[in-house]
């Protein structure tokens, strides 16, 4: 019997807009990311480097573009967080332990914050016991020690938690050290479909 469930931020509470980013960073003159951009954010989501760095290294691919601009295009992502999502989470806060693990860092956590407000923020950090985010963690997934660390210091047992993802190489992660998973399909399926996913051992 499932009495844990570890939950993925993006695209399973607030969605993203990942196409909307790219048009953003389009504008301002860079046309996808390269190997060195991946490796930077790589560093910024474990917290190995400062916002500021992490601003910089996108100097060299768009030298014309300010500061404010850039952070502008990274936040793009942020979507809306429909309240529905919100409300199902209050409800199983009432019958599960419940965490939140997701690769992120701090300009997009602050974005989040000021985007949704004081109140809602608090609401929905209210319903863990604990949130985890990588670049606090100083490791993200799908490195299998992160799911560890969380089990260790909880006291969480794999076979009684659920670990809930959008990508397969997390939850595949998940799964081989022995937790229960949703990979869930964005677009087809969303978070409150829990109780229908008959696969899921609740």
């Amino acid at each position: 019997m499932i009495n844990a469930i570890i939950f993925d931020f993006g695209d399973i509470f607030i969605n993203l807009e990942k196409e909307t980013q790219i048009d953003e960073f389009k504008k301002i003159g860079l046309h996808g990311p390269n190997e060195e951009l991946v490796a930077y954010n790589d560093l910024f989501e474990k917290g190995k480097i400062s916002e500021i760095d992490f601003i910089k290294s996108f100097e060299k691919c768009i030298p014309n573009a300010g500061i404010e601009d850039i952070i502008k295009a990274w936040n793009a992502v942020i979507g809306d967080f429909p309240l529905y999502r919100l409300e199902f989470l209050q409800m199983l806060a009432s019958k599960y332990r419940l965490f939140l693990l997701t690769n992120t860092d701090s300009i997009h956590i602050s974005r989040f914050e000021h985007k949704v407000g004081m109140s809602f923020y608090t609401d929905f950090y209210r319903c863990f016991e604990k949130v985890y985010y990588s670049f606090e963690m100083g490791r993200r997934k799908p490195d299998p020690e992160i799911f560890n660390i969380i089990l260790r210091k909880h006291d969480l047992s794999p076979k009684k938690t659920l670990f809930v993802d959008d990508k397969k190489i997390n939850t595949d992660a998940a799964a081989s050290i022995g937790l229960h998973v949703w990979n869930l399909q964005v677009g087809k399926e969303d978070v409150v479909d829990l109780f229908e996913q008959k696969h899921l051992p609740l």
